[in-house]
């Protein structure tokens, strides 16, 4: 059109002078502009033919239009407004004036002849460039500068071309990059990088040179936010900066230009790019470099190498030759990678994520432990979820064994052993920490690290959550350690003297003890503080490892070797300790020290998992220690005694001294309790001078420090006895009878605290070190220990308690015979104790409100309340919660307050029931808080019902509210908590291979193991006893009452849902209790049973509620009457319900099993299915075949005469039903149905085990995974006992071996609302197929040609697939096309979707005059397949890793176009069954177009080439 109107121009004169000049007349207008633009074109190209017209003239005017009309107009062009974002017409017209004059411009300095005329103006506009004027100047003057660059002469005009390529570089750089809003700046700098640069760049040579150092001069590689503006000059240069494949390969044509593949800045851009950039265009913009150079290097094939800025580090980028197709394979996966994680998406990402694995083994092997290194030391730069730190150091532990790591290295996985530190989950915690470990030990180069190194390491792991002793993890790490021991990098100061055949291992252990033994050289005299305890811990850790070790090494030859070992390890500690009770002057923190490794040596030496009787080396420590535990005892007693002890920090000295002597006892108890060992003669006069010292402190004096901290101390001292004379019995007298002790803890003043010391000492216990403990700790402490001894003395004289306070009149001892003052006493004490100290005064009242309840029941409320709210207030702490809610629920739930309160039905049994339910609800927020509960309570009412004691059930039946919410609990977990479910559940499959389950006790808090507790309990019921008849008949009601009620409920029911998986926990439980029903009981509840069967439910309920009717019906014929008038309801009721008792009938034989008289029955049934056979429902009369088949074959058996004029007739019946011709639905559906499990495998009465209950039925009717409980489960729940009947727990039958069919018994009507899409997704990947959702059969070819011949227009073989798309405007809108276009069907997920308004609204009627198929996204890969078989291409709209070009693909006729959700695309799974994937281009920056043009583009382009086809053949 141009040249049209160019050559129109010309025609009307001879003087293109006069053209130019008319032109250069009058408004400016963008079109005036742009035509003497073409026209300047024009006489250039006939200039170039040497046609031109005023030849001599032409320059002349040439410059005069330049100067005189083109350069004043740029120069008075109006800019924009800063912020605008450039849409109106104003702006529009003003950038198409811009454009057209540069392009005149270009024109009229060719035309001048010579560069005179492109130098001028190029100075001009540097000139207004450089001044720093309006925005809209400078934009002007880098069009002048892209205009007339290119006609400047490289060599001649080489300076102004620098100063030119030096400013555009400088107002490119100077661009704001973070992305912000465009202003005119901004549009100045951006035609400097788009026009000016590249323009710049054809110049060569000199420009290209000034860019390139400019770039090299920027400094270090620029931030997050400023490598935006690099990287587009770099892009815009890239194909100056980067050779092009297939150019010149002379190396002197490209030593002319810089390459910036060898360049480090270059790869740090693009690195910073790709790793940092904020914006997705600059990430873009590194990605296309990176892919350039890649290109580059395997189309030019030399070596290529860019090695850091500094030192010898790892190459930024290389290539070889000779590993060509691998760097090839290489670099393309990592691009496709780094554009899959564009999108976000995980459906997209999944697919791609294999393709890291050869990447990472890759990078791994060719950079020698640097890109590990860094890999590493990236994890631990950002904080991490437990489940993602897990894995990452799972894949770090599963990286080829090889020396890849340093000591820069293990520093590194030490952050990110602190890294694991901060998550909550402790088994995921744990497990990170094994893996890291294994880590360390698959990849350190152990001669670069010194055991020292490892020994630091090895204590950031915690012993109590990974490496503990006896795990696979330590026999690993003592494996590990015996290969390398003579390879670690030596220290200096590690001695071998006394060890002269030992191994580096050994010798660095010896010399880590004495070294540790030693005194420290500065002491601050008696009050100085208690050392650390990582020394201790290290050391402790060390030498056991290295003793381990020896016994490695020893294992067949002589044993004694350890013993000599450990013997020379310890000796120095020995030694010291046997001089503990006779050196008085042995310095204190020598002392600390040697006591602080004993401690760590006997807690780290204890087997994980397993008895420490066989352990050799535990034995020998015990016999080491218990030959010092006489002097050891001694010094303990001086230093509790003596009154040594009288500053704050001696308090975690006494403390140390206490747990020290705790551990003597259980050592004396693992060999042998004996009067008069060193321990016995240590706890009475302890114990009497701990009294002592607290009955001469009473005697009215002023505190000071030393006496409050010695008061302290005694009462500590005395807890610690009581403790262990409770847990020791041979420490007990035997007798009741009162003593001085006793007296002495039930006189103690609980109303009175331990009183601040003297003013004057203030300032000493102010200077305390920050180790101290504040005072109201202190106090808080001796709280505790005075709860602790009284709950000693209640616990002894519990049978002294009176009922009510005033039964004793002088007591003896008034703790105990006071109750009420006790108890109000533990009240106020709960509210001055921190929550961490209240345990002892649980335990209390666990011993004192089942006495007071019935007589102060208002205080035993009070208490409840108060013990609540600290529980409550603890749910968010861990550490201390669990054990404060198992003594809170001991106490509240004790089994003789819940009698007590159940018989008077006062505040305190609605308070105990308001308590049950916050308790609930709070396990819906916290797992394991509901097992804590429902497990005490099972476990205590057994104990009264293995007596066969109807108390314990007669109190649980009042209770029985808690079972039934036991038996149906369990939420829907948001996908987070579930997922952290299932990877705990990963690790503990693991099994002892993983050191974290052997080293942690699996608390058992999840969901299931709540209804596994009510199940196990409900299975120890015994039918005979009356108090448990009467509690399960309850607990059935109360079920079938539930179930009526979630029924009712307004809250959508669909499969899944939280009301679907109740309903199936309660026919879950009611199958359970089932062989605890009479015919009595069952009078009473059979019609309940039956209406379920009439409600709507999912199909796993449905067979629940079937299997029950079957087993009353096989247990008690006498209901068969009941069951024969549900088939008499209206139609109306039965249309939904019919297939479930038809599917009852269906297991006939089992129902008659135990009737003498079959006949009548059979013929009453036969009856009744014959009629539903000829049901106008389709559903129903499968079913009922299914019946009449079961029923048919048992009146042969049993010769029913009546029914002999039949036979032919149904004889010929079932058979045409078994021999129907062809492959249609009705054939299909028939061998479905036969084949499904509830009518082929499953037997009600061999099935009926807690495995088919809990795990195969569920599995089998497509519940969620959730919902299935392995029977292993029951078996690993320990706290309730295996009932007699184990064999009861498993399923004999082949109904184990059944994987999902593709048929489910499915309500006819029944709408599942908005969630039912999902839940079809749900039943395909469970391999469920419900019958109503079958692959069409239908001849789709007869179909189409049928409809065609009716339409009377021509019509194409292409079958459009939007059964993935949910939106109704984008079916309609691919309805109307696919009809515009002739397309043969378009399937959809659902015909109902031609209903809705936004649909029609776009099809407009479309879909009456397009064969529409229904196709569900379930089905979609049989439809598919089938298709495939009838030789269509099956061709999926997708972006993917081999996509074709929709430009250079040739569609075959029979093609079948399958386009994606409008949100998640095609999934993996359907891009497996592709053909081929077609894309469409796209030069934008937005990744995806809408499905319905996505669709359009390829309908027309399918179109567009039959008809090319259609065209050829017919010429």
């Amino acid at each position: 059109m141009e040249w049209v109107l160019a050559e129109a121009l010309l025609s009307q004169s001879r003087d293109p002078r006069v053209l130019l000049g008319a032109l250069c007349r009058g408004e400016a207008s963008a079109e005036r502009v742009e035509t003497l633009c073409f026209l300047l074109q024009r006489l250039e190209d006939e200039e170039a033919r040497g046609g031109g017209r005023g030849a001599g003239a032409l320059p002349e005017a040439a410059r005069e239009v330049a100067a005189g009309y083109l350069v004043p107009l740029l120069r008075g062009l109006p800019g924009r407004p800063a912020g605008g974002s450039d849409p109106g017409p104003p702006a529009r017209h003003r950038r198409r004036v811009l454009r057209a004059a540069g392009a005149a411009l270009r024109s009229c300095a060719r035309l001048a002849g010579g560069s005179q005329l492109a130098a001028a103006l190029a100075v001009e506009a540097l000139r207004d460039l450089l001044a720093g004027g309006p925005a809209p100047g400078a934009e002007a003057a880098v069009e002048v500068l892209a205009a007339v660059g290119p006609c400047l002469r490289p060599r001649e005009d080489g300076p102004l071309l620098e100063r030119v390529a030096q400013a555009a570089l400088a107002l490119a750089l100077a661009a704001d990059g973070d992305g912000g809003e465009a202003g005119p700046a901004e549009d100045a700098a951006a035609l400097a990088a788009g026009r000016l640069l590249p323009a710049l760049g054809q110049c060569g040579g000199a420009a290209l040179r000034a860019v390139w150092d400019g770039l090299g001069a920027a400094g270090a590689p620029p931030g997050p936010g400023r490598v935006g503006p690099q990287l587009l000059v770099l892009s815009a240069l890239a194909e100056r900066l980067l050779p092009e494949p297939g150019a010149d390969r002379d190396p002197r044509t490209r030593e002319e230009g810089p390459d910036a593949r060898r360049c480090w800045r270059f790869w740090r851009t693009v690195q910073a790019g790709l790793a940092q950039a904020q914006d997705a265009l600059t990430r873009k913009r590194a990605r296309y470099l990176l892919q350039r150079a890649v290109e580059v290097s395997a189309e030019l094939g030399a070596r290529c190498a860019c090695g850091p800025q500094e030192g010898n580090g790892p190459s930024l980028f290389w290539w070889s030759e000779k590993k060509k197709d691998e760097l090839l394979k290489f670099w393309e996966n990592y691009i496709l990678i780094m554009e899959t994680l564009e999108g976000n998406q995980i459906h997209v990402i999944k697919p791609v994520l294999p393709k890291l694995n050869s990447l990472f083994e890759y990078a791994v092997s060719e950079e020698n432990g640097s890109f590990l290194l860094k890999c590493i030391q990236k994890m631990s730069s950002r904080h991490w979820c437990a489940i993602p730190i897990l894995f990452l150091s799972k894949a770090l532990a599963n990286v080829p064994r090889c020396k890849a790591l340093g000591i820069e290295a293990l520093l590194a996985l030490r952050d990110v052993l602190q890294c694991t530190m901060i998550t909550h989950q402790i088994l995921l915690r744990g497990a990170a920490q094994c893996y890291l470990l294994q880590t360390a030990m698959n990849l350190v180069d152990v001669e670069k690290v010194s055991l020292s190194d490892i020994s630091t390491f090895l204590m950031c792991l915690r012993q109590e959550e990974s490496l503990g002793r006896g795990t696979s993890l330590w026999t690993e790490l003592c494996d590990w350690l015996r290969v390398n021991e003579n390879c670690f990098r030596r220290a200096s100061d590690c001695s071998c003297v006394g060890l002269p055949e030992t191994s580096s291992l050994n010798a660095y252990v010896k010399n880590l003890v004495q070294e540790y033994m030693k005194s420290p050289a500065l002491e601050t005299g008696e009050n100085c503080f208690m050392p650390d305890w990582f020394e201790a811990k290290l050391v402790a850790m060390m030498v056991l490892l290295a003793v381990d070790v020896e016994g490695m090494k020893s294992q067949y030859s002589e044993k004694r070797r350890t013993q000599n070992v450990l013997r020379i390890f310890l000796d120095p500690l020995l030694e010291s300790l046997m001089k503990l009770g006779t050196n008085a002057y042995m310095p204190l923190l020598k002392t600390d020290r040697c006591l602080q490794l004993l401690v760590k040596l006997l807690h780290t030496c204890m087997l994980k998992g397993s008895s420490t009787q066989d352990d050799e080396v535990f034995t020998l420590l015990q016999n080491f220690v218990m030959s010092t535990a006489e002097s050891i005892s001694e010094f303990i007693l001086r230093r509790l005694t003596m009154n040594e002890l009288s500053s704050v920090s001696d308090l975690d000295r006494c403390h140390l001294y206490l747990t020290v002597l705790t551990e003597l006892i259980n050592l004396h108890l693992k060999v042998g309790w004996k009067r008069g060992n060193p321990i016995w003669r240590v706890i009475s006069p302890l114990k009497n001078a701990s009294i002592r010292h607290l009955q001469e402190m009473d005697h009215g004096k002023e505190p000071t420090l030393g006496t409050q901290v010695q008061r302290v101390i005694s009462m500590a001292a005395l807890a610690t006895v009581c403790e262990a004379t409770d847990r020791t019995p041979e420490l007990q007298l035997g007798s009741l009878e009162a003593g001085p002790t006793e007296r002495f803890l039930s006189a103690l003043p609980l109303h009175h605290t331990l009183q601040k010391p003297h003013a004057e000492e203030e300032s000493s216990l102010c200077e305390e070190s920050s180790s101290s403990q504040g005072w109201g700790k202190i106090v808080a402490q001796y709280i505790h220990d005075q709860w602790v001894c009284l709950s000693f003395l209640l616990k002894k004289y519990h049978t002294l308690i009176p009922t009510s306070e005033g039964e004793v009149l002088e007591p003896i001892l008034p703790a105990v015979q006071m109750p009420v003052r006790t108890l109000q006493a533990a009240l106020e004490a709960l509210t001055v104790l921190p929550s961490d100290q209240v345990l002892p005064v649980f335990h209390c009242m666990k011993i004192l409100v089942p006495k007071l309840l019935t007589s102060s029941e208002s205080l035993c409320v009070e208490s409840f309340d108060m013990a609540w709210k600290i529980i409550s207030a603890l749910s968010n702490t861990q550490l201390i919660f669990w054990s404060n809610l198992k003594a809170f629920v001991q106490f509240v739930f004790d089994t003789k307050v819940l009698t007590t309160a159940a018989k008077i039905k006062g505040q305190a049994y609605f308070k105990i029931k308001e308590i049950m339910y916050k308790i609930i609800e709070m396990s819906a927020i916290k797992t394991g808080v509901f097992n804590t509960l429902i497990s005490y309570c099972c476990k205590s009412w057994i104990v009264s019902a293995s007596d066969v004691s109807q108390v314990s059930l007669s109190t649980a039946k009042n209770y029985s509210e808690l079972v039934l919410e036991a038996c149906i609990f369990g939420t829907v977990f948001r996908r987070d908590q579930r997922l952290i479910q299932d990877v705990q559940t990963y690790i503990e499959n693991l099994g002892h291979d993983c050191a974290a389950n052997t080293v942690i006790e699996n608390t058992k808090r999840e969901d299931h193991y709540v209804r596994i507790c009510a199940v196990k309990f409900l299975c120890l019921l015994d039918g005979s006893n009356m108090s448990h008849k009467l509690f399960v008949e309850d607990l059935a009601i109360k079920l079938l009452d539930k179930d009526e009620l979630v029924s009712k409920s307004r809250t959508r029911y669909y499969v899944n849902s939280q009301q679907h998986r109740v309903k199936n926990r309660i026919w879950q439980a009611l199958l359970v209790i089932f062989p605890r029903f009479d015919q009595n009981f069952l009078n009473r509840i059979i019609d309940k049973i039956f209406h379920a069967g009439f409600i709507n439910n999912q199909a796993s309920i449905k067979y629940f509620i079937e299997w029950i009717i079957i087993l009353i019906l096989h247990k008690f014929p006498q209901f068969l009457p009941k069951f024969w008038d549900c088939f008499s309801y209206g139609e109306e009721n039965l249309k939904t319900s019919i297939c479930t008792f038809l599917s009852v009938l269906s297991h006939l034989d089992i129902i008659t099993q135990n009737v003498p008289e079959k006949k009548p029955i059979l013929k009453q049934a036969f009856i009744i299915v014959l009629q539903w056979c000829f049901s106008h429902n389709f559903s129903i009369r499968l079913y009922a075949l299914v019946a009449l088949k079961k029923i048919w074959s048992m009146c042969k058996t049993w010769h029913v005469e009546e029914f002999d004029a039949l036979t032919s007739v149904i004889e010929s019946s079932l058979s045409q039903v078994e021999n129907m011709p062809g492959a249609g639905n009705a054939k299909k559906n028939w061998q479905r149905i036969q084949e499904h499990f509830f009518f082929e495998t499953f037997h009600p009465l061999k099935d009926y085990c807690l495995e088919t209950i809990f795990y195969i039925l569920p599995r089998l009717s497509g519940l969620v995974e959730d919902e299935w409980i392995a029977i292993d489960k029951f078996t690993r729940f320990t706290d309730i006992p295996l009932d007699s009947g184990f064999q009861w727990y498993l399923s004999p039958t082949q109904l184990c071996e059944r994987k999902p069919g593709d048929w489910a018994q499915q309500d006819i009507g029944s709408n599942s609302g908005e969630a039912d899409d999902q839940s079809e997704w749900t039943d395909v990947q469970k391999k469920i197929i419900p019958w109503k959702n079958n692959v069409p059969d239908l001849d789709l070819e007869l179909v189409f040609q049928d409809r065609v011949a009716k339409l009377g227009k021509s019509i194409s073989r292409l079958i459009v697939v939007a059964s993935l798309i949910d939106k109704p405007t984008n079916l309609g809108g691919l309805c109307r096309t696919c009809e515009v276009f002739g397309a043969s069907a378009l399937t959809v997920g659902s015909l109902q979707c031609t209903r809705d308004k936004q649909f029609q609204c776009l099809s407009v009627s479309a879909e009456q005059w397009l064969p529409l198929v229904e196709v569900r996204p379930p089905q979609l890969i049989d439809f598919l397949q089938q298709k495939k078989a009838e030789g269509y291409t099956v061709i999926g709209v997708e972006q993917t890793a081999r996509s074709v070009d929709l430009t250079q693909y040739s569609f075959p006729e029979r093609s079948l176009l399958l386009l994606g959700n409008e949100r998640e695309g095609i999934p993996a799974n359907l891009i497996q069954q592709l053909d081929v994937c077609v894309e469409i281009p796209q030069q934008g920056i937005i990744r995806s177009l809408n499905v319905h043009v996505s669709g359009a583009l390829l309908i027309w382009e399918y179109t567009r080439q039959q008809l090319l086809k259609h065209g050829d053949t017919e010429s």
